[in-house]
């Protein structure tokens, strides 16, 4: 059973287009060498906004404006790229966008949120805290509360993974970064809807465990806290909705450590010259730790975006892994 129909993913590609060209995927070869395999890398962080969710902000808010033009504007909880994505979204459609993002937050995505035209509200220490504050802004100001995990945000981010597949053909394995969920159920979605058996496989960072969590257990497990760098993957309450399609469709979760994600970082710059945030290079991250699992496979890596601070990637490149306070 797939998670959405061959006409509802035509709609939402010929949104995307409007919007945005492709992404390219390579197969860099220093990195193969290095991994003694063929590796195509995704390179989402060659979006508008530097990570795939542009995707899927552009498909939410387009069919919110057409089918139901009386809303006046959208609030949402983000670390960063969600916000962006519906920033700019907003912008492309005339919505105004709200964004709740934590005190703390990175510098440099609550700068490109505004620069696209959002206006931000901290709250909270974390992630979780601004998410829980969203539905108190949404009413107090009349807006749409827009969630961290929606169909229409999967059917947008779902995109990338066919014009990957459509590429490189059937892969043996594409590692994805897990956040809330929307990236790795996109990419389950394509595969079922081409009938592929390609192995895809989730990747958390160990700090932040409550998918890997909550797929061992089969229902949802909070945690009380996501201290990772990495923070598109800074979860500590799954989604329901996410985990049920996860369950049915990925062939296992890996935990990645912080300097494991760090030392990705460090290889995708020195192999292909290309920046990644934590979360982008967590999936090289993960194939590193199962290289032997799959020397000789056609493996896909979903760089999901390269939205990190200077200061960050200052850290990163000199060899050291970023403290999380």
């Amino acid at each position: 059973m797939t998670y959405f129909t061959s006409d509802e993913f035509a709609e939402a590609t010929g949104v995307v287009a409007r919007h945005m060209a492709p992404t390219p995927q390579f197969v860099w070869p220093l990195l193969s060498e290095t991994l003694g395999t063929e590796v195509w890398v995704k390179h989402e962080n060659c979006t508008p906004t530097g990570a795939f969710k542009v995707r899927g902000g552009l498909v939410y808010i387009d069919r919110l404006v057409r089918e139901r033009p009386e809303v006046r504007g959208v609030v949402s909880a983000t670390r960063g790229n969600h916000g962006q994505s519906l920033a700019f979204a907003g912008r492309a459609t005339g919505l105004p966008v709200t964004i709740v993002v934590p005190h703390g937050n990175s510098p440099d995505k609550n700068a490109a949120m505004h620069g696209f035209g959002a206006e931000l509200i901290e709250h909270g220490v974390d992630f979780q805290a601004a998410r829980e504050h969203l539905g108190e802004v949404a009413e107090q100001r009349g807006l749409e509360a827009v969630p961290s995990f929606h169909k229409d945000l999967c059917l947008g981010v779902a995109t990338y993974a066919h014009e990957l597949f459509s590429a490189a053909g059937e892969l043996d394995v594409v590692y994805v970064p897990v956040g809330m969920g929307s990236g790795i159920c996109g990419v389950i979605a394509v595969r079922d809807l081409l009938g592929l058996s390609t192995d895809i496989v989730g990747v958390v960072a160990a700090a932040a465990p409550a998918v890997a969590l909550s797929m061992e257990a089969g229902h949802p497990v909070p945690t009380g806290s996501a201290a990772t760098f990495a923070d598109g993957m800074a979860c500590r309450e799954p989604h329901p909705d996410a985990l049920a399609i996860i369950a049915r469709g990925a062939a296992r979760i890996v935990r990645v450590e912080e300097a494991e994600i760090a030392e990705a970082i460090r290889l995708l710059w020195a192999a292909t010259h290309n920046v990644a945030e934590g979360a982008g290079a967590a999936s090289l991250a993960a194939l590193i730790k199962e290289r032997d699992r799959i020397r000789g496979k056609r493996v896909g890596l979903v760089l999901s975006g390269g939205n990190i601070d200077r200061d960050m990637l200052r850290t990163v490149l000199g060899g050291r892994t970023p403290a999380v306070a």
